[in-house]
């Protein structure tokens, strides 16, 4: 069954309306911590004040202040009803998980209280998204930064006393989250065995004997005080083994909460019950109280199989006169019962654990199946399958008939088989040596293997030469018995093809070495002579080749000597763009449009007369400017150096630039300019005052300020903000 994960649950992928049996395995361990009421509070306003902004000032705009101070409250109602809804979400509810497990709960943590814990916290969770709504609204009739501050902090503090007073009910649930993990994991649908019966009498004992846990054992009452399970495999499937405490004789009403847990087990859980007496009575309980037991849990064995093992007959002796004596009431009541069972083991000697184990999986696996025959389960499934039953066509009676030939083939298999132990190696060897090819006798050709072995080819009519010539085709045998031939290895002869100066070299043998030297090596005294002059001719082929080619291409363009000429020019002309492109793709500045180009001074008069302005007084400030310059960088004139009308304070003068008007900055005139840089000085001098950088600036220089973190305390603040 594919399962998939919710929460602290793992539900299957089985039908819907299931509702108990989808769910397979109950992981609690998924579940997270519940801080404690102060540390809940400490969580949430610390990351409220860790992922909200922290600088507000009053002369921001008052919209501006609303929405700091809306921000926090937000974010802090955000976090808590989070934290609330995921505690509300992990927990799990009574009524939708299987009755096993919220009987188990009820058991361990009294159901009611678990419920109101968990309907408190929803209550609180619902109360904090209004007060959130509530001063979210007020906030945004804040008309100062000290109101909606104040707003703000009402805020934040109704919703801490709310959570503060849920303080008791999240300490119980974190205390029921960390018995829940130690729960272990029990499968209420799965097949299951469960050990019952007084304290003290083996069952913790049987179940280390068959499963991989590991139970504590001792040799006294109510050793084990929780369930405990263990697994093991029978018949290739995984069976679970449930230990439960032991259960005394005595009302309901009057057992505690170790022995309600074996009751809670057997009233829920469908498994096969394993009621183990200690027939030895060293326990501390004698035959006829245990017996008494049993008939008092009775009702909680109903549709279930019920095993009830005989332990320690190492010590006492099941056929005992006393044994059998407390044991007959028993034998009667239950002989009508096909669903009991009585049998003996031993958990010291291991004598009969494994047939007590074996016996209550086959009783149980018979029960399960009954079950869902009965439940009509296999309806589902039956509906979906179609059996085709041949139809008779007439009254003639078709017997099953076997072909002839298989028939004969398997009765030779048979008959050979009945004769191999009689001299089975003589008629192998008679056989073999019948269809042996003899390839020593001169055997070289078809026709020869046909004389020989006549039943290795058979002669069919009509088909003898187109066989025998396809062979020849496929296979070519040599006319002439070949004395290097060897029938061993057999191969396509591929020498018939050789070209030779003589035909009667061709099946000579080809000698490595003859007069001392290696004959591969000397095949011809001219070969690299031979290979040199290969390779010349193969470069006069493409050098000629190249020829062809250009005259082939020059004969294509005919061409007069005067476009010879301009042809000439225009693939000079390609070369020089190709240079001047490659030296400018450096230069990466962007083009300029051609409107934004600024001309002279005589398009610039132009243009104002145009537009029926006076030009006189910008012409001659922009001859001025550029005649300024020109001055910069230049050698003086002979002229200049003459006269020397002019200073060298006035050159320089000349050469720096002209300052901005206040105009060109942006302001209407110098006295908004003015106003302007006194207001950036005085929103920096704060800056400057706390050694920052910019406005961005938060680094905190002194972590602990002394006049904070020294000396006595008083009734103040130690808060910065």
């Amino acid at each position: 069954v594919s399962t998939q994960s919710t929460g602290p649950f793992h539900f299957s992928s089985c039908e819907k309306n299931r509702t108990f049996q989808k769910m397979v395995v109950y992981n609690f361990k998924q579940i997270q911590v519940v801080p404690p009421g102060p540390d809940f509070i400490d969580i949430v306003l610390s990351k409220t004040l860790r992922k909200t902004p922290t600088v507000v000032h009053p002369g921001y705009n008052i919209n501006r202040i609303r929405q700091f101070y809306m921000r926090k409250v937000k974010y802090a109602q955000q976090t808590f009803h989070d934290k609330l809804s995921k505690i509300l979400t992990d927990f799990p509810i009574l009524d939708d998980i299987h009755p096993f497990y919220a009987a188990l709960m009820n058991v361990l943590y009294d159901r009611d209280h678990y419920k109101l814990a968990l309907g408190q916290l929803n209550t609180a969770r619902h109360l904090v998204d209004g007060i959130g709504k509530d001063y979210v609204r007020l906030l945004k009739y804040g008309d100062s930064l000290y109101r909606c501050k104040q707003l703000k902090r009402a805020a934040l503090g109704r919703m801490c006393t709310l959570v503060k007073k849920q303080t008791s009910n999240l300490a119980y649930l974190e205390e029921v989250r960390q018995h829940l993990a130690r729960l272990p994991s029990i499968d209420p649908n799965t097949r299951t065995l469960l050990l019952c019966g007084y304290p003290n009498v083996g069952k913790s004992s049987f179940m280390n004997k068959v499963t991989r846990a590991d139970v504590e054992v001792q040799p006294y009452a109510f050793t084990t005080k929780s369930l405990f399970v263990g697994h093991t495999d029978y018949k290739y499937v995984r069976w679970q083994v449930i230990d439960t405490p032991g259960i005394l004789d005595h009302p309901l009403e009057e057992r505690n909460t170790i022995e309600m847990q074996s009751i809670t087990a057997l009233a829920h859980l469908r498994t096969a019950v394993l009621y183990i007496i200690d027939i030895s009575e060293n326990c501390g309980y004698s035959i006829s109280q245990q017996i008494s037991l049993y008939k008092n849990l009775r009702p909680l064995f109903v549709n279930k199989p019920v095993i009830i093992v005989l332990n320690k007959i190492d010590i006492a002796n099941p056929k005992d006169g006393y044994i059998q004596t407390e044991l007959a009431a028993l034998h009667a009541e239950i002989q009508n019962d096909p669903n009991i069972t009585i049998t003996t083991m031993s958990t010291l000697n291991e004598t009969g654990v494994m047939d007590v184990k074996h016996l209550a999986c086959d009783k149980l696996l018979e029960m399960r199946v009954e079950n869902k025959i009965k439940n009509k389960q296999l309806g589902g499934v039956l509906n979906r399958l179609h059996v085709a039953m041949p139809q008779p066509r007439d009254n003639k009676s078709r017997p099953p008939v076997e072909p002839p030939a298989p028939a004969k083939k398997e009765k030779g298999k048979r008959k050979k088989t009945d004769d191999m132990d009689a001299d089975s190696e003589s008629e192998e060897e008679e056989t073999t040596s019948s269809m042996k090819i003899d390839f020593d006798d001169g055997l070289k050709t078809l026709d020869d293997l046909k004389k020989t072995n006549p039943e290795l080819v058979r002669d069919k009519e009509g088909d003898d030469d187109s066989d025998f010539e396809e062979l020849r085709d496929d296979f070519p045998w040599p006319e002439k018995p070949d004395p290097d031939w060897d029938p061993t290895k057999f191969s396509i002869d591929w020498r018939k093809d050789y070209l030779l100066a003589d035909e009667s070299w061709k099946y000579h043998t080809i000698p490595e070495i003859m007069d001392g030297k290696n004959i591969a090596d000397f095949v011809d005294p001219d070969i690299l002579a031979k290979l040199d002059a290969l390779e010349q001719e193969e470069a006069d082929r493409l050098a000629l080749e190249e020829t062809l080619q250009d005259l082939s291409e020059e004969q294509s363009l005919k061409l007069t000597p005067e476009e010879r000429a301009i042809w000439n020019q225009i693939q000079e002309r390609k070369i020089k763009i190709r240079k001047a492109h490659s030296q400018e793709k450096g230069h990466n500045a962007p083009p300029v449009p051609h409107k934004h180009i600024v001309g002279d001074a005589d398009e610039f008069e132009s243009h104002l007369n145009e537009i029926g302005l006076d030009p006189r007084a910008a012409v001659d400030r922009a001859r001025k400017r550029s005649r300024s310059k020109s001055l910069v960088g230049r050698e003086p004139s002979e002229s200049q150096e003459r006269g020397r009308s002019k200073s060298t304070e006035r050159a320089r003068s000349l050469s720096r630039g002209r300052s901005k008007t206040p105009q060109e900055e942006g302001f209407k005139n110098k006295k908004q300019k003015t106003i302007a840089e006194n207001k950036k000085r005085s929103s920096e001098r704060p800056r400057n005052k706390a050694a920052r950088v910019g406005e961005a600036d938060r680094a905190i220089i002194t972590k602990m300020p002394k006049h904070l973190f020294s000396g006595k305390r008083k009734a103040g603040k130690t808060s910065r903000r």
